[in-house]
């Protein structure tokens, strides 16, 4: 895509605030410093990126969830350690007629997550498509996490855990799989991802945000639900 495609600018975002969710506190940590990061969700239609992303935002989970159209835009601030990390998240659509829209979304991005659903083999050879992609055309210091969603569906698995983790360990890859539905290892894996980035982006310094707000800051020190075969990679 040519270099002169603009910016993709934010559509409105329907974000409520979250209650009742113990991990989500109600007031905003004490911290002065506040980094700013653009990642993107990439993956196959119906792999579970929009309900990753709401159960990340809101806290919630949709059985029966329309599919993004182009993309879809939220931020949610995070707590790490004593600083906060604001994500400015775009969903992208998984339809193939919407592929070549992608690079507009993940230009300048500096984190992703590449989704796949572990009862589809076909999403995993495709997410493998999508990390080649980045890794040619985003950002070389991009941090990339692959997700295999759909965990609580692990009786009808066709993709094992160890192709998952494999492949994220030969790519250098952040790993976890995830289940939108019960929220397993969904916060624990932006807490990796904001680990990972450089806490030195001050706050506005991505552009085409304005006036768009998530849910109340997820403070990420705190416990949450994992697996108990998580892993991150490098």
């Amino acid at each position: 895509m040519s270099p002169t495609t603009p910016t993709p600018k934010p559509p409105h975002a329907h974000t409520a605030p979250m209650a009742g969710r113990p991990s989500r506190p109600s007031g905003q940590p004490q911290s002065s410093k506040v980094s700013q990061f653009k990642l993107v969700l990439l993956g196959e239609t119906s792999v579970g990126k929009s309900s990753l992303l709401l159960q990340f935002v809101k806290g919630q989970y949709q059985d029966f969830g329309e599919s993004t159209i182009g993309a879809a835009f939220l931020t949610q601030m995070v707590s790490v350690d004593s600083a906060m990390v604001k994500f400015e998240i775009w969903d992208t659509a998984g339809q193939e007629r919407y592929h070549s829209l992608a690079p507009m979304y993940y230009r300048g991005a500096q984190a992703a997550i590449v989704v796949y659903d572990i009862t589809n083999t076909e999403t995993f050879v495709r997410a493998k498509a999508w990390v080649s992609e980045l890794q040619k055309q985003a950002s070389t210091n991009m941090v990339i996490a692959l997700a295999g969603n759909k965990a609580d569906w692990s009786a009808n698995r066709a993709v094992e855990y160890t192709d998952g983790q494999g492949y994220a360990a030969d790519n250098s890859l952040l790993f976890m799989e995830t289940s939108a539905k019960t929220a397993m290892n969904v916060n624990n894996l932006f807490l990796a991802i904001a680990k990972k980035l450089p806490k030195s982006e001050p706050l506005g310094g991505v552009a085409g945000s304005a006036g768009v707000r998530g849910g109340p800051p997820v403070d990420l020190r705190q416990p949450t639900q994992t697996s108990p075969a998580q892993c991150c990679g490098n």
